[in-house]
């Protein structure tokens, strides 16, 4: 059985007249008639009763006419499927994302693909560091990654879309919260909670350059691997962070945040396997620059530094 004699079978049925279906597929009617004949005999039943004014559909035609419809449903269905996946415009996009990002920068990301990719699927992977996106990049096993760059891993491109300050995490207790200006100089006795060292975290880079440009190495107090703990250590009181502004997003009892002179900034990027050819990465990366995600920044001297987080 062929998916033309399909065509011409819900044609006859519909027309009850093969020369009137013959005129719709754009065909002579006697090729028309030998191939609903051909049909019959591969399915071994008659699906019309023919008489010399009359074209009918039999029992076994009536039961035949809704199956050929759904059959052709799908096949339509499913090609303009695969040409919208061809196209960009279909399929699924697998995001992974540091902790902080899918605060603040998901729900963004999200809303501009729901609106103007209706037809993509998000696979969130979420507190996952730079180094585990960058890896996971390598492998295929993430589409983009909202990371902090700069990357280590050869054949990773990527965008900018943010540059936030540090500012500094208290304890709602700390004599600091009541000063009106805060220097990076005046934590020079303070205990830190960092991020591990393990994690060879950008942000913990930017703190030490920052504590060394006023004069002092920060304590490490405590090191921890996810921003959530961090904070739930600064709330308890054991020692003080300074961490990147979107942590703002992060509501918890016990912490206050406050601006912070003297510190580095820390970006956040887009990034993405710079060989990757898939029309809907470049749907993607089109229709994000098209909504003003991505920023430019002047890139520091060495933008393939030794650092991740």
């Amino acid at each position: 059985m062929e998916l033309r004699h399909l065509r011409y079978f819900v044609a006859v049925a519909e027309t009850r007249h093969f020369g009137k279906a013959a005129e719709r597929l754009h065909m002579a009617q006697p090729p028309l008639s030998q191939a609903i004949r051909q049909l019959e005999t591969d399915l071994g039943a008659e699906l019309f009763a023919r008489t010399t004014r009359r074209v009918d559909l039999t029992g076994a035609g009536e039961a035949f006419y809704g199956d050929a419809l759904r059959i052709l449903q799908s096949v339509d269905d499913s090609t303009r499927r695969v040409k919208r996946i061809a196209d960009g415009g279909h399929g699924l996009l697998r995001l992974g994302l540091t902790g902080l990002a899918a605060y603040r920068h998901l729900p963004e990301i999200a809303q501009i693909v729901k609106r103007d990719m209706p037809g993509v699927a998000l696979e969130i992977h979420s507190e996952m560091l730079t180094p585990a996106q960058e890896l996971a990049l390598s492998e295929s096993r993430i589409d983009v990654g909202v990371l902090r760059p700069p990357t280590r891993e050869a054949g990773i491109a990527y965008r900018r879309i943010a540059r936030e300050p540090l500012v500094l995490a208290l304890p709602e207790s700390h004599w600091l919260v009541e000063e009106p200006t805060v220097n990076v100089g005046d934590l020079r006795a303070e205990h830190f909670v960092l991020y591990s060292a393990a994690s060879r975290s950008v942000v913990n880079d930017a703190v030490v350059r920052s504590c060394l440009a006023a004069g002092f190495y920060p304590r490490r107090e405590h090191e921890v691997a996810e921003t959530s703990i961090l904070l739930a250590l600064v709330a308890a009181g054991l020692g003080v962070a300074l961490v990147p502004d979107s942590v703002r997003a992060i509501a918890l009892d016990g912490v206050v945040f406050k601006p912070l002179h003297g510190t580095e900034n820390v970006d956040l990027a887009l990034a993405w396997r710079d060989n990757d050819t898939s029309p809907l990465l470049e749907n993607l990366l089109t229709t994000l620059e098209d909504n003003n995600v991505f920023i430019t920044t002047e890139a520091p001297e060495d933008d393939r530094e030794d650092h991740c987080s």
